[in-house]
């Protein structure tokens, strides 16, 4: 037998001793053959931070207030988690949702239309692209891969299946960000030939752990998934997860990526940028974590715009009244954009321009009170199988978080690179080449072939 044919076939024994034994291609779900009008089943993946209660915002709160949707199931590694979760849905939804440890039993229910996955960065693009197989609609959270080539791996799958897949960069969803969009659009600012997305926020120190023995409840292997197996250690789990190579995209993954999102799209970027070159490290604390928390990149065009990003994670401000957010730079003037506030400057002097409040901005689906428009965005387009509505489609997130990638490699690499954006690979760089993908631990590994 040959490598490449042993390779194959250990992989699809691999799949077929995970269970995955549907034929996806033709595999339907209980929603795709009912009435747009009945009810949503959605499985919510990953439930100790953004996906669990998060002061009533999060995934499960959030969707399970959507009229004629029903949080059917709640999967987590950390069995004790379920308790709180499933009281919580029970005494305010008024029904018991169920809960599963392992993401593929959760792909062999039927009954499941949508997975709302809030799982650790490096779980996101095998959990959707076997979600998109097994006939599931998909809201993920940023970032949208742990490498580049799982994001356009992920494209392809909600292609291939039809699938509707949104993005959690959910900012774009915000009225005043749409508003703001749309100055920038109707070309007020003139010429955009610079966009800056910068991030402030305060970590604390993480210190120094030694590993110990699995928790009870825990199901260790399947938190690490597809990285490599290290003994268990609490710095490595829950969110201190982020700060580690296997498990993490860095702070520019984590929310560097949101205000990228914004710059790449007031500035109409629809390709990837051709160089980068960041700087960077860990700073003042001494701890087990490995990723740095001062990260900064330039980007450049092929048009010869430039975009940078700034992420600061020792000090909340830093500068004693330095914003974070999206700023754009143009032959007219220059706008500062988060997702709560926008301020337009014009002319030589900076004066102020008009005033984006978002108020006018008619909403682009049903909305419901308390809850995100973002998430209802996601619910109008499985119901309506229109992906082109989505706020934050997935090839929308792959554009974006692919600029993250990009300045983490350059960080990981040491030097400025040159970016191919069509083929998506470095110019003549085999090194950089080597981090647009990730070596697999069997058997949960990305396919091949979507």
């Amino acid at each position: 037998m040959t490598t490449k044919n042993r390779r194959t076939f250990l992989r699809q024994s691999a799949w077929a001793a995970a269970g995955f034994s549907w034929a996806p291609a033709i595999m339907k779900t209980a929603f795709a053959m009912n009435s747009p009008n009945d009810a949503i089943n959605i499985a919510v993946v990953g439930i100790g931070g953004r996906g669990g209660l998060y002061g009533g915002g999060g995934h499960y709160p959030s969707f399970a207030k959507i009229p004629n949707v029903k949080v059917t199931t709640l999967c987590d590694i950390d069995e004790r988690l379920f308790p709180e979760a499933v009281s919580d849905i029970e005494e305010t939804f008024g029904y018991k949702p169920k809960t599963e440890v392992d993401f593929r039993k959760v792909l062999e229910d039927k009954e499941i239309d949508a997975v709302s996955i809030a799982t650790p960065d490096h779980w996101h693009a095998l959990q959707a692209i076997w979600a998109c197989q097994a006939g599931k609609d998909v809201y993920c959270e940023k970032p949208l891969s742990y490498t580049i080539d799982e994001g356009r791996k992920m494209v392809q799958a909600a292609r291939k299946y039809n699938r509707v897949v949104q993005v959690g960069t959910q900012h774009v969803s915000a009225p005043i960000v749409r508003e703001a969009l749309q100055f920038l659009h109707e070309g007020n600012l003139g010429d955009i030939y610079m966009g800056r997305a910068i991030v402030y926020g305060g970590r604390g120190n993480i210190g120094r752990v030694k590993d110990s023995p699995i928790p009870d409840g825990v199901h260790w292997d399947l938190f690490l998934g597809p990285a490599p197996y290290r003994p268990f250690n609490q710095n490595r789990f829950h969110y201190n997860w982020h700060w580690f190579w296997d498990t993490s995209t860095t702070e520019f993954g984590n929310n560097g990526v949101h205000m990228m999102d914004l710059i790449r799209r007031g500035m109409n970027k629809r390709v990837h940028p051709v160089r980068v070159h960041c700087t960077g490290g860990y700073y003042v604390y001494d701890s087990d974590q490995e990723v740095p928390n001062i990260h900064t990149s330039t980007y450049e065009y092929s048009d010869g715009t430039m975009t940078e990003m700034e992420v600061r994670s020792h000090y909340t401000n830093p500068e004693g009244g330095s914003k974070s957010g999206a700023f754009f730079y143009g032959s007219k003037g220059w706008m500062h954009l988060s997702s709560g506030s926008c301020s337009v400057f014009l002319g030589p002097k900076d004066d102020p321009g008009p005033k984006i409040t978002g108020a006018n901005m008619q909403p682009t689906h049903p909305e419901v009170k308390g809850v995100h428009p973002h998430f209802t965005n996601f619910i109008h387009c499985v119901r309506n199988r229109n992906w082109h509505e989505l706020h934050a489609d997935v090839l929308e997130g792959h554009l974006s978080t692919t600029i993250c990638h990009l300045g983490n490699i350059s960080y990981r690499t040491g030097r400025k690179l040159t970016f191919n954006p069509y083929s998506e690979k470095f110019v003549n760089d085999e090194d950089a080449d080597s981090y647009l993908t990730r070596i697999y631990r069997e058997p949960y590994v990305a396919p091949d072939k979507v």
